[in-house]
């Protein structure tokens, strides 16, 4: 690190810091230029207690949406940095398809926020890629996001957990029935593995929470696991059409 840090005045001069939305130069790396901070629609209180879905201010806080009284959810929380939109959603396309793989710390630098005040029990499960997408692609980002959240912590990073067994159509443009259909029967948890989260409180990390379909499938198998509580952790959350918005 010290040695790092030595050079890292030579290396600002060779390649000086970006900021990750736009390109601009910015004064140290993985920092946002004024303008992109201002456009992030950070999610903040007040929220849904069961589900982290931000409502429109002036709501009361301690209150659980809608949706959760109606269908209460299988996971126990999810924690999202920002609302997907195209600025958020251009940091996870140049993470994913443009190389940009330290923008997987930055993700982590704002998720860290969220962790739990007590860390003893927790395990980081990343959603899993199929091995012909993690072939063609190099590297899963969602691992990439759990190690830079858990390093310097002490916290383990269960990368064969929870397994991808079969590959998937692509998702996009699918309703949610279509989706939940897709992924069903998608993934495995090994019974040799399921010592690993027993009991655990596991973070299962993934960089955009759209419909559910992919999250709640892998929370129902990490809970017939053994998984004690599953909260879901990721860079964006899609909001659907009508949904409540906090909106500073």
């Amino acid at each position: 690190m010290e040695l790092a840090a030595a050079f890292k005045p030579l290396v600002d001069l060779v390649l000086p810091p970006r900021c990750p939305g736009c390109g601009v130069l910015v004064e140290d790396d993985m920092q946002f230029c004024g303008d992109c901070w201002s456009k992030l629609r950070f999610i903040s209180d007040p929220a849904c207690t069961s589900c982290g879905k931000p409502f429109a201010q002036g709501r009361d806080e301690d209150l659980v949406c809608a949706e959760c009284l109606a269908n209460p959810p299988l996971h126990d929380g999810i924690k999202a940095v920002v609302l997907y939109d195209d600025l958020s959603r251009s940091i996870v396309l140049r993470l994913k398809h443009g190389g940009k793989i330290g923008l997987a710390r930055l993700v982590a630098k704002h998720l860290a926020r969220h962790l739990p005040d007590d860390l003893s029990n927790v395990v980081l499960v990343p959603v899993p890629l199929h091995r012909w997408r993690l072939w063609r692609r190099g590297f899963n980002q969602s691992i990439l996001i759990a190690r830079a959240l858990a390093a310097g912590r002490g916290l383990p990073v269960e990368t064969d957990v929870l397994r991808r067994t079969r590959a998937t159509p692509p998702l996009k443009g699918m309703t949610r029935k279509q989706r939940g259909i897709a992924v069903r029967g998608v993934f495995d948890v090994p019974a040799s593995h399921r010592g690993r989260i027993a009991g655990r409180h596991v973070l299962l990390v993934d960089d955009v929470y759209t419909t559910g379909a992919t999250a709640n499938a892998c929370v129902r198998l990490l809970k017939k696991a053994g998984a004690a509580r599953v909260t879901i952790f990721c860079w964006a959350r899609v909001l659907r059409e009508g949904d409540e918005a906090d909106t500073p």
